[in-house]
């Protein structure tokens, strides 16, 4: 068991990412069967459709933004809950108003990231 800050977490650029930042806030030395992820993308930043091995369930804390799910596009804000099955293709576009963050939890389960094409 641990409490600590989130400003003593360190902050990573996610390489696929644009103008965007990650925080494993619990990783899987500290959580046995959960990761949370703490992700702020600025003002236009973002990820591109890809998709993941590990199914995603995430919290908006502030900003807008887009995100694609599937066929889906929807666009979302502060307190609405976000559920991405394991393997569905996915993006995320923030919105020029203001930094975009949430959390992220997915299973503590080895993660494949690919790049999806744009058309799948």
């Amino acid at each position: 068991m641990f409490v600590r800050r989130v400003e003593d977490v360190p902050v990573e650029q996610v390489a696929a990412g644009s103008e965007t930042e990650r925080q494993i806030l619990i990783g899987g030395d500290t959580g046995p069967n959960f990761q949370m992820r703490r992700f702020i993308m600025q003002p236009g930043g973002g990820m591109p459709r890809h998709t993941n091995t590990v199914e995603h369930e995430q919290y908006v804390l502030r900003g807008r933004a887009r995100i694609g799910i599937g066929e889906d596009v929807y666009e979302v804000s502060a307190g609405d809950v976000v559920f991405i099955p394991a393997g569905v293709p996915h993006y995320y576009q923030a919105a020029n108003s203001g930094p975009f963050e949430f959390l992220c939890v997915v299973p503590n389960l080895p993660d494949r990231i690919e790049l999806a094409p744009e058309d799948s």
